[in-house]
């Protein structure tokens, strides 16, 4: 399969950057089927950024197993129990 160089626009900042044959033989290798949709400087950017999904907010709370303290990644519900990573995990089997 050859490929040839392709202007591709930028969705971030409008600007038009190449996504070159070599990078188009690399995605084909890696099984890629979409074209980049961002230019290299707007994928470093966001990749400082954490990818674009901004900050994960996290919980403190009491674990119902140990009575730890600790952090989750969701807001607790009222009236059911939180584990911790230990209990939880020893919950499972």
């Amino acid at each position: 399969m050859t490929f040839e160089d392709k202007m591709i626009v930028c969705t971030d900042c409008g600007q038009e950057f190449v996504h070159s044959a070599e990078d188009q033989a690399r995605y084909a290798e890696r099984g890629f089927t979409n074209e980049p949709k961002r230019c290299r400087a707007c994928r470093e950017k966001r990749k400082a950024q954490g990818g674009g999904r901004g900050q994960r907010e996290s919980y403190e709370v009491v674990c119902a197993g140990c009575g730890v303290s600790t952090t989750v990644p969701f807001k607790p519900t009222e009236g059911r129990p939180v584990y911790c990573r230990d209990c939880y995990r020893s919950r499972q089997r």
